[in-house]
């Protein structure tokens, strides 16, 4: 059994839909990042870095229990537990893991930085709006253009660089996206989305998520709280 801690956000469905691909067992377990969970002591012995998500394998490595945070490095995980999702070809292998350090690296951080001037920010400020939903729109551009080529991201079969970009490009109208201007990246987001792992995925914790407007879930996401010393 895996336990997932984990919360309704892009990351944390990234590592829901590889789980519900592979059909690996697992338990939820809810991290609240509005309410602080997140820096909880149980929490950070197993994810360091207070972000979500992070499991922990009974039926790790030698049979013995596995903890593991960031959900690159998680995805990479379940796919060599499962042997799927990550080519045994070597140059597709590689292709996959390209793609999917574009997510880490480019993706995640350039369309959280779009929401978080477009949506959460306090002061609207108009160079930071403008940089990153320009970069959102460049990123957009990079995944059309790849997908003009190719019918997944790493090539003609669906891998854990597709489940890793997926659910970041759920929230394309708060990036400033029009899709008419991404015909191609279109078709591959919708065709993931039907899919019936992903929709079982973006449903874990659904409930759960509600818009971040009071003052306390700012504070904590945002704030000091963010980045007060920690043991």
């Amino acid at each position: 059994m895996i336990d997932v801690y984990t919360w309704p956000t892009p990351n944390g469905h990234k590592v829901h839909i590889m789980l519900e691909e592979c059909g690996l067992p697992y338990r939820v377990h809810a991290v609240d990042i509005g309410a602080g969970d997140q820096f909880k002591p149980e929490f950070l012995a197993i994810s360091p870095n207070n972000k979500i998500p992070a499991i922990v394998d009974d039926d790790g490595p030698g049979g013995k229990p596995i903890s593991l945070f960031e959900s690159g490095a998680i995805l990479l995980y379940l796919a060599s537990k499962t042997g799927r999702f990550l080519a045994a070809d070597i140059r597709v292998r590689y292709q996959t893991l390209e793609w999917l350090m574009f997510q880490v690296g480019g993706v995640g951080p350039m369309l959280g930085q779009a929401h978080h001037f477009r949506i959460y920010a306090p002061e609207k400020i108009p160079y930071a709006i403008d940089r990153y939903t320009n970069e959102a729109k460049r990123l957009y551009g990079v995944l059309d253009r790849r997908l003009a080529k190719s019918s997944y991201l790493a090539g003609e079969e669906y891998s854990i660089a597709d489940m890793a970009v997926f659910p970041w490009l759920r929230s394309w109208e708060n990036q400033g996206i029009d899709w008419a201007d991404y015909p191609k990246l279109k078709f591959w987001f919708d065709d993931i989305a039907s899919r019936g792992a992903a929709k079982r995925a973006v449903a874990v914790l659904a409930e759960r998520r509600k818009p971040i407007t009071d003052d306390r879930a700012r504070e904590v996401l945002f704030g000091a709280t963010q980045y007060r010393a920690r043991q």
